[in-house]
């Protein structure tokens, strides 16, 4: 029997991975820009931490293949260890307490759409506590538009 294939891109893979999270809005945007030069802003980590609503520092800790530990530091001094997979175009880490998610796709009439979600994470379950997620998420894609803006002068 010939069954159906059906190819999905990172952001359609990344929206059903955050269905099954209770509390996680998903947060999209088009910017005008490559997706390569929006994977190559993800992908370093101190682009990273300065779009992150609450961090301040990302550092990689270990690294196998795409399976990654980051050790992250918050505005007010807070810590976690995120663990998860970091590749190009998707992004997908949480701690005891946080779950951060990214994942981008080439936007058939040009730019790249990314698509976020993240926040508090509650304890012992993959669950979001749904307060200012969708808030937090839009002033992170902000900041990585601005980025863009002020690489592409």
């Amino acid at each position: 029997m010939n069954w159906p294939q059906v190819e999905l891109t990172d952001v359609e893979r990344f929206r059903a991975l955050a269905a099954g999270v209770p509390g996680a809005a998903i947060t999209e945007r088009v910017l005008p820009a490559a997706p390569d030069q929006v994977m190559e802003m993800l992908a370093d980590l101190d682009v990273f931490a300065s779009i992150q609503a609450d961090l301040v520092e990302a550092t990689l800790e270990e690294r196998d293949g795409d399976h990654v530990v980051i050790r992250a530091t918050g505005k007010r001094g807070q810590r976690a260890r995120l663990t998860g997979q970091l590749r190009p175009g998707w992004c997908w880490l949480q701690s005891r307490f946080l779950i951060i998610g990214m994942a981008i796709a080439a936007e058939p009439g040009g730019g790249t759409r990314v698509a976020l979600t993240g926040g508090i994470r509650v304890p012992g379950r993959a669950a979001i506590v749904p307060i200012r997620v969708r808030q937090e998420s839009s002033k992170t894609l902000d900041r990585l538009q601005e980025l863009l803006r002020e690489r592409s002068q």
